[in-house]
C-alpha cells in the first residue's frame, strides 16, 4: 500500500485514516461480513460517529481491504 493511500483520512471528524481501518480489521472478530466488519471498524475508530458523511467510503474501503 502506498504512503499516500494510508495517509488519506477517510472521517474527518475522528481524524479516521485508511490504515487504521485496516488496522481495525485486523483486530475484528468479523472480517467475513462487511456490516460486521463495518460495526467493529466503528468501535474501535469511532469513524462514521460524527455527521457520518464517510458511511459510504467507509464500506467502500472495508470491502476493498477484504477482497
Amino acid at each position: 500500500m502506498s504512503k499516500m493511500k494510508e495517509n488519506y483520512e477517510i472521517c474527518h471528524c475522528k481524524k479516521v485514516t485508511y490504515a487504521d481501518v485496516e488496522q481495525a480489521l485486523h483486530q475484528s472478530k468479523s472480517f467475513s461480513q462487511v456490516e460486521e466488519a463495518f460495526a467493529d471498524v466503528q468501535k474501535i475508530t469511532h469513524c462514521s460517529t460524527g455527521c457520518g458523511g464517510c458511511h459510504d467510503e467507509i464500506m467502500r474501503t472495508i470491502s476493498e481491504i477484504l477482497a
